[in-house]
């Protein structure tokens, strides 16, 4: 059975604009065929359905590219064993999602479209069970994590420091999703703030969120000595070793988290780019990792810290919003850039770097999602 791309995604896009009703279904439809799965998941599911959709979307548009498509599919394979996934559940799961879409689609719905989803859905479940199955001789499922350190920055800011009690090899930019003891089976995800070092510490940026169970846990209930579950590092937003051209980073909030991790693994390998870092807040408060910059800046001479403040009119410094303010310099167009925040300021930021002439390959981006 060969795939067909393009019959998935004119039927996907069908689904898309009733996302929220699809995902309900979804899940209704997979609790009510197999109960027993309902306790893998977490008690409240509007977090997880988004993932879902999130997910699905990224892979139903990344058929086209293989490449890419194999690589996300893979590391969500191994995240997927912190759940206590098995093979069997995929079957569970494509019978929920066919219906699903047979349901949301049933003005186009054929037998040719349904083929098409039975061999993507294959295809897909496939590459993340042996990604699974290969992984498991390799890597824990999850890793546990000791609290060494915890520096209340600002009001809903936090610098946590852990010790994982086995190795946890990752890149840096990328992030791990993180579970406390106050809330089992809920996940949420935080990029990994600094380069990996000789004693395995890693160190995380926190902010809480209204309602955020897990933010909000880490801010105000969590004490040096306390336990953490982490999943597998994740994310492809990771420096590239061989390129020889400068560096702007564009950093929003705790944004700078996966940033700094990248222009710390820059110092540590040697090479001498320039490293131009905007990093921004609404006030000057909340610019909580300063002091720090400072520092590395300090003995980096290539680094520039660029603090920008938006919503603070006597802020003497830069003022202004860092899509904006990116254009107040020098052309971008030769440049490395990493971009990290809020998913409007990252949007937006990525469209006028790109009409400024930076090219879409040279421009590497993550948004912050949840408590992340």
């Amino acid at each position: 059975m060969s795939l067909n791309p393009r019959l998935v995604k004119e039927s996907f896009s069908v689904v898309e604009p009733h996302a929220d009703k699809a995902t309900a279904y979804f899940y209704g439809r997979l609790f009510a065929e197999n109960p027993q799965l309902r306790a893998m998941f977490p008690p409240a599911m509007d977090v997880q359905r988004d993932r879902l959709f999130g997910a699905l979307t990224r892979i139903v548009w990344s058929l086209d590219s293989p490449d890419s498509l194999a690589a996300f599919l893979g590391h969500l394979g191994r995240d997927h064993r912190k759940y206590g996934v098995i093979a069997e559940h995929y079957t569970a799961v494509g019978s929920a999602l066919l219906a699903t879409i047979r349901r949301f689609a049933s003005d186009i719905w054929n037998h040719e479209i349904e083929a098409a989803w039975v061999a993507a859905y294959t295809a897909a479940a496939n590459l993340m069970i042996e990604s699974a199955e290969s992984d498991s001789g390799v890597s824990p499922a999850w890793w546990l994590a000791e609290v060494i350190d915890h520096e209340q920055r600002y009001r809903d800011i936090a610098v946590i420091t852990l010790r994982p009690t086995q190795r946890l090899p990752y890149q840096p930019g990328q992030y791990v999703n993180v579970q406390t003891a106050r809330w089992p089976r809920v996940w949420r995800t935080f990029s990994i703030a600094n380069a990996p070092r000789p004693d395995n510490t890693i160190r995380l940026h926190v902010r809480s969120i209204p309602g955020g169970w897990v933010s909000t846990t880490l801010i105000r209930h969590t004490r040096i000595g306390d336990q953490l579950l982490l999943g597998p590092p994740m994310g492809t937003m990771m420096p590239r070793e061989s390129s020889m051209r400068d560096v702007l980073c564009v950093a929003g909030g705790t944004g700078l988290a996966p940033l700094k991790a990248i222009i710390e693994s820059i110092i540590n390998s040697g090479r001498r780019p320039n490293i131009h870092l905007l990093y921004g807040a609404r006030t000057a408060e909340e610019l909580y990792d300063l002091p720090d910059l400072i520092r590395m800046a300090s003995s980096f001479p290539w680094l520039r810290v660029l603090p920008v403040v938006s919503d603070q009119p006597s802020f003497d410094g830069m003022r202004g919003h860092l899509p904006e303010v990116t254009q107040r310099f020098h052309s971008w167009a030769e440049h490395d850039v990493y971009v990290c925040g809020p998913s409007a300021m990252v949007n937006e930021t990525v469209r006028r770097l790109q009409i400024d002439g930076v090219p879409l390959s040279r421009i590497h981006r993550d948004i912050i999602q949840g408590e992340r």
